[in-house]
């Protein structure tokens, strides 16, 4: 027998039991971004490897250690996309629809990162995101919040999400709080871990995101980032604060939150929840003024966010949040020597309400089995046909949930029948 084939490690399947969760899942977040006039922009899945090195940063662990990263035929080094953003200011670039415009995105897909698969957080994990081009005020960062927080509000579980925002100010503001961090860190080198002192040399302001004890009670007296923002970015995040609070959106100002990306400036915010043990984080983004001009386009002020979409749907189903019925049928047609009739009756239900699931039986069987596979579909109800019911061009509903009363009806009435019933 030959060698079964399987999966991929940390690149899972989503099967049947679990779609129905995922489609509700998405649907919903279509519609709340429709609902702020967004639109959708989809990108493909391999893009150069140099638009993440520029953008993420090539001292990054995505660059160093995470891209999934493979030369093509013609010698080219392609990377399977990390992450949305700089997929969507390249093709923002390349098609001409940032420099003097407005642009409010969003995208859903696929995404690549070779770390340690873990519940929630995998190989290949999808990712739901906006951007937005060309909006300088702290109105849209205020909007990019107002619409996350309408996510939760969506699936019911605001109250298990907490807002934490943070500003990093200017480049030049955060180059000056990075100095005073390093000569803060190396003079407690001997309290950091080794992941800790690596970052000191490359990317000191992620020492503050250690979940090491030992790290963060060496840090409880580091600088604070909010004691180096340039005024303009005092004024920026004290107005973004202030329409938060008039928003009636709760948040906490937490100056640790950097984000791992080197893109962003200015407002960084993170929804956590305590629902998830230590993945805590379920959605992220910010500011990121300097990437369009860093990857070729002219400069433009965007802002945005990202949310794994594996680590959403654990969530919704770990608070059994996720009131989708997730049965295969609305309605089973079954078939007793009359498939020709069967036929007939499954199309004629699915033209009259093509909302409607209708699963007609095939492979035969007996009324027995029938009713059983129609059970097993999760129908509410079935329609049963014999000889009697063809020749006389009826149908009987009978309820497979419930204590209703089976019924024969005329074939002309079935779908007004079956609408009172499922509607």
């Amino acid at each position: 027998m030959a060698k079964t084939i399987q999966a991929i490690r940390g690149m899972n399947d989503c099967l049947p039991d679990v779609s129905g969760v995922w489609q509700k899942v998405e649907s919903t977040l279509r519609q709340v971004v429709a609902n702020y006039g967004y639109q959708e922009i989809r990108t493909p899945i391999v893009e150069s490897t140099d638009l993440f090195k520029r953008s993420i940063g090539e001292v990054t662990d995505i660059v160093e250690k995470e891209m999934y990263t493979f030369e093509d035929r013609n010698g080219d080094s392609l990377t399977l996309r990390p992450e949305g953003t700089a997929s969507c200011v390249r093709a923002g670039n390349e098609h001409g629809l940032i420099y003097n415009q407005q642009q409010r995105l969003w995208y859903m897909g696929p995404m690549f990162r070779h770390e340690r698969p873990q519940k929630g957080r995998y190989r290949q994990f999808h990712q739901f995101g906006v951007e937005t081009f060309g909006l300088n005020g702290p109105d849209i960062d205020l909007e990019v919040i107002l619409l996350s927080a309408r996510i939760w509000k969506a699936f019911g579980i605001s109250d298990e999400v907490t807002l934490q925002i943070n500003s990093l100010g200017s480049n030049e503001a955060r180059q000056r709080y990075k100095d005073a961090l390093v000569a803060f860190l190396k003079a407690r080198s001997e309290q950091l871990d080794e992941d800790s002192l690596r970052r000191l040399e490359t990317n000191p302001l992620r020492v503050l995101d250690s979940k090491n004890p030992e790290v963060q009670a060496a840090i409880v007296d580091a600088p604070s980032l909010l004691d180096y923002l340039d005024e303009e970015s005092q004024q920026h995040f004290s107005i973004l604060c202030e329409r938060l609070s008039q928003a009636g959106i709760q948040y906490e100002v937490n100056p640790r939150l950097v984000r791992g990306l080197d893109y962003y400036n200015r407002t960084v915010f993170e929804w956590v929840t305590e629902s998830l043990g230590s993945q805590g984080t379920v959605c992220a983004g910010g500011r990121y003024d300097g990437l369009i001009e860093q990857l070729g386009g002219k400069s433009a002020p965007a802002v945005g966010f990202a949310m794994g979409m594996e680590r959403l749907v654990l969530l919704l189903t770990t608070l059994q949040s996720v009131d989708d019925d997730l049965r295969a049928a609305d309605v089973y047609v079954t078939s007793m020597g009359t498939d020709s009739y069967a036929v007939q009756v499954s199309e004629m239900l699915r033209d009259a309400k093509p909302q409607w699931r209708v699963m007609m039986h095939c492979g035969g069987g007996n009324f027995k089995k029938q009713l059983k596979r129609a059970d097993k579909s999760g129908a509410l109800y079935a329609v049963l046909l014999g000889s009697d019911e063809a020749t006389n061009t009826t149908a009987t509903v009978k309820p497979l949930r419930g204590d209703g009363e089976q019924q024969t009806v005329a074939l002309s009435s079935l779908a007004d029948t079956l609408s009172t019933l499922l509607d």
